[in-house]
């Protein structure tokens, strides 16, 4: 049986990254997403909220692709209604909420998988593997990533909260604590 996933907060990056991933993994099934004023296809259910999700649908996992602020309330509601949670990058807005989900986490034994995808990257692992056992002195980061690319008409990221500031450097900030 296919693990049942939901995605919260059907935006850019859920569109873009999750749908297609989840869709390719027969291991996967898309079950609904949830998000203001959303569609997400064909047999595929959207709904307003979180609540409403939990109510309605049997799920074992989420995504959560909310902008940064409410993603810490939203982890902790899923861990607490026993599902496994992927939260985007980046997690929380605090370390003390990605410590405190991932204290929730343990207590209910269930996953918690923050999604610094670049860290992944072969090249990372090639780099960290020539670095090994050699003193850093300096490190420099030119990251040129342009936020309005990746982010196009959402506004959230510009607003107090949104991270508009440190997204275009949080996959440099993934690759560089690898």
């Amino acid at each position: 049986m296919p693990i049942r996933i939901a995605i919260i907060g059907y935006g850019k990056i859920a569109q873009d990254q999750h749908v297609p991933a989840i869709l390719a993994h027969p291991g996967f099934e898309l079950v609904a997403v949830v998000g203001a004023r959303v569609t997400a296809g064909p047999g595929v259910p959207a709904f307003p909220d979180v609540e409403a999700l939990l109510a309605a649908r049997p799920l074992d996992a989420v995504a959560i692709c909310t902008p940064p602020a409410p993603r810490h309330a939203i982890a902790a509601q899923c861990l607490a209604a026993g599902l496994a949670v992927l939260a985007e990058k980046p997690p929380t807005a605090t370390f003390g909420e990605a410590e405190d989900l991932r204290r929730l986490a343990t207590e209910a034994g269930r996953t918690l998988f923050t999604a610094w995808h670049a860290q992944h990257n072969g090249a990372v692992a090639a780099a960290r593997a020539h670095l090994a056992g050699k003193g850093i002195t300096r490190l420099r980061i030119d990251w040129r990533e342009d936020v309005r690319k990746w982010h196009p008409g959402q506004e959230w990221i510009w607003v107090a909260g949104g991270f508009g500031v440190f997204d275009p450097g949080i996959n440099a900030l993934s690759i560089a604590t690898r």
